[in-house]
């Protein structure tokens, strides 16, 4: 076991110890999502003191609190997935009825953040017992924070999760995501980040965040307009690897349909896209009017954020 967090272990204990932590309870544990540094002492204390641990990945859980300083036998795991959450949370339920405390870790951040743990939740708490929080690290939030994206109280954000996969679906996703004028989160695994930076492209000049590795020695920050994002990442292999979170920042005056018209007529999309799909819209008015279709396509997402409810919903 690693002595690097000695200090914390005991300090954990002292301040920690004297709180109420109740039995048959479920303690949801946020956990570092990169920097060890990031463990609360809540989390290191929780860790010391139940009787089992269900975890996302008992191999990952038994290293990192192998790092922390703390002893998890395989004894005192039960593995808890997106393949057998159910399965898992019944056997979690069983260690409850016997009076015993757990706590759930996912393999980085707050679980039940697309992550396994929401089945989880729900299933003790219709079992009749706790669901407690402890609080940790979310990439969500640490990205939010640096970002200068949501200025106002009001203003708010939207937590998407990962893009579809499927070609298709992630394209309608963009669509949605450009008539939504508040600031958008998504999470994007390495394998992936290339085809969501040409699908991003679509937003044109409306600015993401992109955060990479967050918390690790080589974390990497970054803002920049969404046209650029793919430019961006392919002038080093590196900036493709790790695991991202992306904010796409809010609608602003610079981005509005004026700026998009200026030089363009739009007359025919305009009557286009109150009957056809967007892409179809598109693809028929640089037809019809000889125009380039990457402008035509900015100007048909700017419309239907402008005045999504005069639109017909897409098929």
């Amino acid at each position: 076991m690693s002595s690097s967090f000695q200090k914390a272990l005991v300090a954990a204990q002292e301040i920690v110890g004297t709180q109420s932590l109740p039995k048959s309870c479920l303690y949801v544990v946020g956990s570092p999502i990169g920097n060890l540094a990031d463990i609360t002492l809540r989390a290191l204390y929780v860790l010391q003191v139940v009787d089992c641990v269900a975890c996302e990945d008992t191999r990952h859980t038994q290293q990192l609190c192998r790092s922390l300083g703390i002893d998890l036998p395989a004894s005192k795991c039960i593995a808890v997935h997106q393949h057998n959450e159910h399965e898992g949370a019944a056997r979690v339920i069983s260690c409850l009825q016997q009076g015993q405390r757990v706590a759930y870790l996912s393999d980085a951040g707050t679980p039940g953040v697309s992550d396994p743990g929401a089945v989880l939740t729900q299933a003790v708490r219709e079992a009749g017992f706790r669901a407690i929080p402890i609080p940790g690290v979310s990439s969500i939030t640490t990205l939010l924070s640096v970002s200068g994206a949501v200025e106002q109280a009001d203003s708010g954000f939207v937590f998407l999760g990962f893009l579809p996969s499927k070609a298709q679906a992630r394209s309608t996703q963009i669509e949605a995501m450009a008539r939504e004028a508040r600031a958008q989160i998504i999470l994007e695994a390495p394998h992936r980040i290339k085809a969501t930076a040409v699908a991003l492209a679509a937003l044109g000049e409306r600015v993401v965040t992109l955060g990479r590795e967050l918390t690790k020695q080589f974390e990497d920050l970054v803002t920049l307009p969404c046209e650029n994002l793919g430019e961006w990442l392919s002038a080093s292999s590196d900036r493709q690897r790790g695991e991202f979170a992306l904010l796409v920042h809010p609608l602003t005056s610079s981005l509005n349909l004026s700026a998009l018209d200026e030089g363009l007529d739009t007359r025919v999309l305009k009557l286009l896209l109150s009957h056809l799909p967007l892409k179809t819209a598109v693809a028929l008015s640089a037809e019809i009017t000889g125009q380039a279709k990457k402008p035509l396509y900015a100007a048909a997402l700017s419309l239907k954020a402008e005045d999504a409810s005069t639109l017909e919903p897409e098929v």
